[in-house]
């Protein structure tokens, strides 16, 4: 049901977009926001959180909103319990040449330049942030003022929590180093 309410919304936001004329992509306003939404090639897969996109030609490094996996290729920080099987559901995913749409929230980028946005796999609308936390590969990290599913994403992951789903049955929770 979850999972239906977030399409809908997303579905409602890409309806609510205007062309955008000088780059391709759209804008939506909603009352306490304003969202951009763009089409992008899957490129590769970096880890559980992070992608890599071609938007019209422009390689983008892009950072999932709202969710965080644990670490599976960080140079300066220890690899972490379902960091790699976090990686591995994500590439199953969002193999290389899928089509996804970017929609954005009230940040663009992060303090590494990376592409902000909520992931949406093309084919079928499948909203990619939302099943990482609910198969259990993903922990809820809200960073504001980028919060438009707060909501949705603390209820999924507590779903996974209490089932036992995925990190939180197997490392027990998020941020668990490996051995």
């Amino acid at each position: 049901m979850r999972r239906l309410l977030a399409v809908a919304a997303l579905s409602l936001l890409a309806a609510a977009c205007s062309a955008d004329t000088a780059g391709g992509a759209s804008v939506a306003a909603t009352p306490d926001h304003e969202h951009e939404e763009a089409n992008a090639i899957v490129e590769r897969v970096v880890d559980g959180d992070t992608i890599v996109v071609d938007i019209i030609g422009n390689r983008e490094r892009v950072r999932l909103l709202g969710i965080d996996t644990p670490e599976s290729v960080a140079v300066n920080r220890p690899e972490q319990c379902y960091g790699k099987e976090s990686a591995a559901y994500l590439t199953s995913l969002l193999p290389e040449g899928t089509e996804v749409t970017l929609v954005r929230d009230i940040e663009s980028r992060d303090q590494y330049d990376r592409l902000l946005a909520y992931v949406v796999r093309s084919s079928d609308q499948l909203f990619i942030n939302l099943d990482l936390l609910e198969r259990g590969y993903a922990g809820v990290m809200i960073y504001e003022p980028n919060s438009f599913y707060r909501e949705l994403f603390e209820n999924a992951e507590n779903d996974a929590f209490r089932a036992g789903i995925g990190l939180w049955g197997v490392c027990g929770g998020p941020d668990v180093p490996l051995g």
